[in-house]
């Protein structure tokens, strides 16, 4: 039984084909269209998770939709009514897209799978919705290593529910409870990143880089004026500051007001005032997050804890949940955004609506997030061809030797090796590689590969063994989702700079450029049952130096998907600064 899962038309379009409950493809339309968070029906990345099976559509048994349109249609009605008629701007701009398109959902979506399969029709039971938060929950519980889990999704909105509460047990989720628009800690957050001059939907992430620079001095007057935090974690935000309900911005006038600051232009420099307000937003954040995960688990009595949603990425606040929520294990979905509901949406109907029996794999079963395209041999030494390039050919040991080599004497790799990542995180499939030992390395990355701000930290992938002397975490991080600080012994005395920015390539431990400014690290543990090849490679250079990790960023440049074919792979290293190039088993250097 083929079913096909589908996220599209708001942000980070995405496809999922599973087989009798198992997870064959999942795929971000941005990584073959180049356009971030493309919001476009995703032809291609269904195309390819056919292609990947060896099917075409006529052989799917059902294709879901990630949420219910008109559930969200009744939400943007209601919202315009109470708010009017400070809302008719807004109104005026959302209503045309619906009347033209959105209200005849099933036909808009019929007419794009047709494009693919022009045979292909809907039989009345072969085309389903589910409800996206139930996408949500579904794409954290299912494919976790729990029999029975608390779950939670955070977000900024579905239909109605920006924070649900469901139980998970065996092949069930029960949806127990939620909060609805529009009172919402995503879009709270979203404000904040809107205010500091970021994109929406898009930049959060920087946020929370840019939080350990500042001082937190803000939140007391967060908690007291924008959210009213009861001691269950249930909240409501004070609307009078806000202006997405309605709006065209997502901050109201009075905001400003409060914080005696406009929001910040996009190309202005960043002051420490923005810091601090980073820093305020990061900690309310995890005080509210931390407050509702402790309800839940004095309330339910269960160890187990699933996230997902928008608001799991932030793994700072992750962290904390592990270490201070009573949850003995918690697990998040690697694509925990909107398009991990693709993947969510194929499981709620194979488990919920078929109720078709559940297997639960020890680690997990999302195969590492592995999930996407790979290339054969001769499609890789066709582009290297095609552009020129000289290359040697490698077996896997011999590669990783020379690899760690060059890593240890400071060359920044450009690693491309097997299935693509599912999901916002690089996890050393297409990654860029370097030395963590290096006190100037953040800069150089940022600077001369990247092309992004100073601010930004980067991650360390660490052999899961040596995880714990390095760090406090004490739990396994395969997905690159949970911070936790560099232990006391591994760290270094620095002085005290007044300027938070100058401060970005102090020696603050044995590990500098993967060390933040407040001595945590977003840290990947890699074993080598999960990520054969990338453990081979962290296992080779810590051999030779005695360091068992490498900086691991995501191959791309700012703004940009990360790379998904050998050519976008060949494009990022001509147009960057990276040193050395892996593609399959081929190396090229500058």
């Amino acid at each position: 039984m083929y079913i096909l899962g589908i996220s599209a038309y708001y942000h980070d379009s995405a496809a999922c084909l599973i087989q009798d409950g198992n997870i064959l493809s999942a795929v971000q339309e941005e990584r073959f269209t180049r356009i971030k968070n493309d919001a476009a029906f995703p032809e291609k990345s269904i195309n390819y998770c056919l292609q990947q099976a060896g099917i075409n559509l006529n052989r799917v048994d059902h294709i879901v939709y990630y949420e219910k349109p008109f559930l969200k249609f009744e939400r943007l009605l209601e919202t315009h009514l109470a708010f009017a008629p400070f809302s008719v701007g807004s109104f005026l701009k959302a209503m045309p897209l619906w009347l033209k398109e959105k209200l005849y959902f099933k036909k808009m979506l019929t007419r794009a799978l047709q494009q693919i399969e022009p045979e292909w029709k809907n039989n009345g039971n072969n085309l389903l919705f589910t409800e996206h938060h139930q996408s949500h929950a579904a794409s954290a519980f299912y494919p976790s290593p729990f029999t029975k889990a608390v779950i939670l999704t955070v977000d900024g909105v579905g239909e109605w529910a920006t924070t649900s509460v469901s139980k998970g047990d065996g092949n069930t989720i029960q949806n127990i409870s939620s909060i609805n628009f529009p009172h919402s800690i995503g879009l709270l957050y979203s404000a904040f990143t809107y205010y500091l001059g970021f994109k929406v939907n898009c930049d959060e992430y920087k946020v929370m880089g840019l939080a350990p620079y500042g001082k937190p001095v803000y939140t007391e007057l967060i908690l007291k004026e924008l959210i009213d935090l009861k001691e269950d974690g249930s909240f409501r935000l004070n609307m009078k500051y806000f202006n997405y309900a309605t709006g065209l911005t997502m901050t109201a006038g009075r905001f400003n007001i409060l914080f005696k600051n406009p929001p910040r232009d996009p190309k202005a420099e960043l002051t420490e005032f923005h810091m601090d307000m980073a820093a305020s937003i990061q900690q309310a954040t995890e005080y509210v997050m931390l407050k509702l995960t402790t309800s839940l688990h004095e309330q339910y009595q269960e160890d187990n804890l699933c996230l997902a949603g928008g608001v799991a990425l932030n793994c700072v606040a992750n962290g904390k949940i592990l270490k201070q929520s009573g949850f003995k294990n918690i697990w998040i979905q690697p694509a925990a955004g909107d398009a991990g509901g693709a993947l969510g949406a194929a499981l709620a109907v194979y488990y919920e609506h078929l109720k078709q029996d559940r297997i639960v794999q020890p680690q997990d079963s999302m195969h590492n997030a592995l999930l996407g395209p790979e290339y054969v041999e001769d499609e890789i030494k066709q582009a290297l061809v095609k552009h020129d390039l000289k290359f040697e050919q490698l077996a896997d040991d011999d590669l990783h030797a020379v690899v760690a080599n060059e890593i240890a004497t400071g060359k920044v790799i450009g690693y491309f090796m097997g299935r693509m990542e599912f999901g916002p995180r690089a996890l050393g499939a297409r990654s860029i590689i370097a030395d963590p030992r290096n006190v100037t390395m953040q800069s150089v990355l940022n600077k001369k590969i990247k092309f992004r701000e100073s601010f930004r930290p980067f991650a360390p992938a660490v052999l899961e063994g040596h995880a714990d002397e390095y760090f406090d975490l004490g739990a396994a991080s395969p997905y690159m989702l949970l911070v936790g600080k560099v232990r006391e012994e591994k760290r270094k005395p620095v002085a005290d700079e007044v300027d938070s920015m100058k401060k970005i390539n102090q020696e603050r431990s044995v590990i500098p450029a993967v060390t933040h400014l407040d001595y945590s690290a977003r840290l990947q543990t890699v074993n080598a049952d999960q990520h054969p090849d990338f453990y081979g490679l962290i296992n080779a250079f810590y051999k030779q130096t005695g360091c068992p990790m490498v900086i691991n960023t995501s191959f791309n440049r700012m703004d940009e998907p990360i790379v998904c074919t050998p050519q976008d792979a060949i494009l990022c290293f001509l147009n960057t600064e990276i040193d050395m190039l892996v593609v399959g088993g081929f190396l090229v250097r500058k």
